[in-house]
């Protein structure tokens, strides 16, 4: 999307030194823009874990050029080094289904390899196509998406669709484009009349820090609101539709995504306010059904929720905001379940969230 005018990925390799993976440092935004090089496995694995990058198909487009750089420091063509990258990978982030996806992918693509030379040749290639159908998926996402945008529009001319998001699924949390934020860039574009409401979402504040300003820099109208205020919003009939996105979503349609989605779901289906899930196909685990009992929800550090962070004096500083004693408990993800999802919108169209519906869509996946 777009930076300053100008098109921008999320990651992508140097383009004087294919041995190193460039990356935005997410940490930074939006006080600065800061590129930050990846030269090694165990890097990749702390900008996942210390959310230098964060989203799902961003953190499994970053685990496949994770896998990439594993190669350029195998020593031979033995895949036992690249399976224990591979596992290191796999333990940051154990929510979001794309990393081990990702992973297990390249495994597959270097198995028939017979040389090292090839290995590499197929992790660069294969990290590449992960990227590239992760933009074009979301690509794709907002085609499909963009149409629910235009029927409400159609219903209310002259005034904006308000469309309500939670945490980031925007392009910051792909490679291009986003997941949640792909039919709001898609009806934007065309002229379509939208403005969003932006979750701050805390602890990490990634509605603030991360939507609003994505959002600015492609001249979305939008506005940002404190975590609790959606509820208020939809009982006064000022959300026409809820996006958002996912880091897991089970074959019958459950949906692990940032905590408090589940709260947002409950207040949508209370008003009569559509809820609707954005997610490429990657992000489906095909293997579980029943999100709460089997979905894992990773549970971070407690300073995310006792300590703050912005810019103070132009200078990025953190500040405690609880007592210094005082347990805080920091559970990443909730699970939304199919019951009270309008429906999923995906690269290959809008499906309901039921293992009929999402299998119908995808059977040579889900098989």
């Amino acid at each position: 999307m777009n930076v300053n005018g100008t098109h921008t990925r999320t990651i992508w390799l140097h383009p004087s030194n294919p041995a190193i993976v460039q990356i935005i440092d997410q940490r930074a935004l939006p006080h600065k823009w800061v590129i930050e090089d990846l030269t090694c496995v165990e890097e990749v694995a702390t900008a996942i874990r210390e959310m230098h990058v964060r989203g799902a198909g961003l953190i499994g487009a970053t685990a496949g050029y994770g896998m990439y750089l594993a190669t350029l420091e195998a020593k031979n063509e033995s895949l036992e080094s690249l399976r224990s990258a591979g596992e290191s990978l796999k333990a940051t982030r154990p929510t979001a289904v794309n990393l081990a996806w990702a992973v297990d992918r390249q495994l597959a693509a270097v198995s028939s390899c017979s040389s090292l030379e090839e290995i590499r040749a197929t992790a660069k290639k294969t990290a590449q196509t992960i990227a590239d159908e992760d933009a074009e998926a979301c690509r794709k996402i907002g085609e499909h998406g963009v149409e629910l945008i235009r029927k409400i529009a159609e219903k209310k001319p002259g005034t904006p669709v308000h469309v309500l998001t939670h945490c980031n699924a925007g392009w910051l949390a792909f490679v291009d484009y986003g997941s949640a934020t792909a039919p709001i860039y898609a009806a934007h574009d065309s002229g379509t009349p939208v403005h969003v409401w932006v979750d701050e979402t805390r602890p990490r504040s990634q509605g603030a820090k991360l939507t609003a300003w994505e959002l600015g820099q492609h001249g979305v109208p939008h506005t940002l609101i404190a975590d609790n205020t959606g509820g208020h919003l939809m009982q006064h009939g000022q959300v026409d539709l809820v996006i958002v996105g996912t880091d897991r979503t089970t074959r019958s349609g459950d949906v692990a995504n940032k905590i408090g989605t589940y709260l947002k779901a409950l207040a949508a289906k209370d008003n009569g306010v559509p809820f609707f899930v954005a997610l490429p196909s990657s992000s489906f685990d095909w293997k579980m059904k029943d999100g709460i009992k089997e979905i894992p929800i990773e549970e971070r550090g407690s300073e995310e929720v006792k300590y703050a962070d912005g810019l103070c004096d132009g200078i990025l500083r953190e500040v405690l905001v609880a007592p210094s004693n005082t347990p805080a408990a920091n559970y990443g993800f909730d699970v939304t379940p199919a019951r009270l999802i309008s429906g999923l919108i995906t690269e290959r169209g809008i499906c309901e969230a039921n293992e009929a519906s999402i299998t119908a869509l995808f059977p040579d996946l889900a098989g």
